[in-house]
């Protein structure tokens, strides 16, 4: 990303600055390129300083979208560190005897419901031991306990309407209403993880391994890990209801999970540092990811500063006027497929693209939703497969499995989201 800043410093020194002008749109109140306006403008290339000072001021624009990784990651941390969710996995292998499959569905239906809400992967990692024992238990390979779990928490991410951290930044860059689109977004979902599901089973029913009997070392789900959990999930719902109704942005997200992190934390009898301490450890876990958005942004910042983003725009929507609306949106999957291998963070990526590929769709036709459909499902997706995942690739340590066994199952199962996201596409750009 840092490499990134200094390509664009130095592109404003090579690229001839231009502009198009903008106008506020008075039937949906979102600022807008006119097409037909670009025009030269004096050149204004940054320096190696400015390009620097870009980097603190990309921080600062980011700073919602920061907080609320930290606030929001950090409570469900907590809730992990806590022990609540190894409980919940060992609730759910104690209700299905030995050898069922039948816990997979509901695995891979917990597993895509947290993705939707946060984002999971990197809680996943301190959940395998208990999910490999809940899998030997199942008599299913590695893959499958995985696939289950990391792999539906990914699509869940890809296709979840309540994602902050991938549909939420990208349709706040896009200026579109919270949780807009939500209707397609949950069909994508539920039809992802359902697919998902079965092209599991199927591998599951393919790969069997001896059952073994050995027993999860948790203790057993209670009242007060209920409790624990509406702790992390009860903000989210009352979220969802204050984006529709009142206009909540991020701030409002950041402080209802900042409650219900300390919330957890005097349920579970901990003490208050204990509490705060906890919060901090996963703050600390989520800094990459964090200051990822803001490194991001400040690249918008430098391009923006040498006035050379709406040359580029021109340089893209010229030749892509050739094609049609609906050919345009579907090959910017493609682009934000390529672009998240190196770079890995979805969040990072939405802040990085967003600002660049909106005003493009504008110019050529396609409306806004496909166009953040078009980056949840390049990128979003393309967390399956990619090795800069550093998330799955810690996962996949812990579960032993060698990447390219995952890529034997996990290529086939993306190529079947890839059909869900191009119907999505589709119907946004309809």
């Amino acid at each position: 990303m840092l490499g990134g800043v200094a390509i664009a410093a130095a592109l404003t020194w090579l690229v001839p600055a231009g502009e198009y002008e903008r106008v506020v749109d008075a039937a949906t109140g979102r600022t807008i390129a006119v097409a037909g306006t670009y025009h030269a403008v004096p050149d204004a290339p940054v320096g190696p300083f400015a390009a620097v000072m870009a980097v603190p001021r990309g921080i600062a624009e980011g700073i919602e979208v920061i907080l609320t990784i930290f606030l929001v990651g950090g409570a469900w941390y907590l809730v992990d560190k806590i022990g609540t969710l190894g409980r919940a996995v060992n609730a759910l292998a104690s209700r299905f005897r030995e050898g069922s499959l039948l816990a997979l569905p509901l695995l891979i239906l917990f597993f895509s419901m947290m993705g939707a809400a946060e984002n999971m992967q990197e809680e996943i990692i301190a959940l395998i031991p208990v999910l490999l024992v809940l899998g030997s238990r199942l008599g299913v390979d590695a893959v499958t306990t995985v696939a289950a779990s990391a792999g539906a928490a990914m699509i869940g991410s890809a296709f979840g309407p309540t994602n902050p951290f991938q549909a939420g930044i990208a349709m706040k860059l896009a200026e579109l209403p919270t949780l807009s689109g939500g209707a397609l977004r949950t069909a994508m979902w539920l039809a992802g993880t359902a697919l998902w599901a079965a092209w599991t089973l199927r591998w599951a029913s393919q790969h069997r391994v001896p059952v073994a009997s050995e027993q999860v070392s948790h203790a057993p789900l209670s009242a007060r890990d209920g409790l624990i959990l509406a702790c992390v999930t009860v903000p989210l719902a009352i979220y969802i209801y204050g984006a529709l109704k009142l206009d909540w942005g991020f701030n409002e997200l950041s402080a209802a999970y900042f409650i219900g992190a300390i919330l957890a934390g005097v349920i579970a009898r901990l003490k208050l540092d204990d509490t705060i301490i906890s919060y901090l450890e996963g703050m600390q876990l989520l800094l990459p990811a964090a200051l990822l958005v803001g490194v991001a942004r400040s690249i918008t910042l430098v391009l923006q500063d040498g006035h050379i983003i709406d040359t580029i725009l021109y340089s893209m929507a010229t030749p892509l006027a050739n094609v049609s609306t609906t050919a345009a949106a579907l090959l910017m999957v493609p682009l934000h497929a390529l672009l998240h291998v190196p770079v890995s963070s979805v969040s990072g990526q939405a802040a990085l693209t967003m600002p660049i590929m909106v005003p493009l769709s504008d110019l050529l036709g396609v409306s806004r939703q496909a166009t953040v459909l078009a980056y949840q499902v390049g990128a979003g997706l393309c967390e399956l497969l990619t090795p800069t995942n550093g998330a799955l690739m810690a996962i996949l340590l812990a579960a032993r499995v060698p990447f390219g066994d995952w890529l034997r199952f996990a290529t086939r199962g993306y190529a079947l989201m890839l059909v869900i996201g191009v119907v999505g596409i589709l119907v946004a750009v309809g």
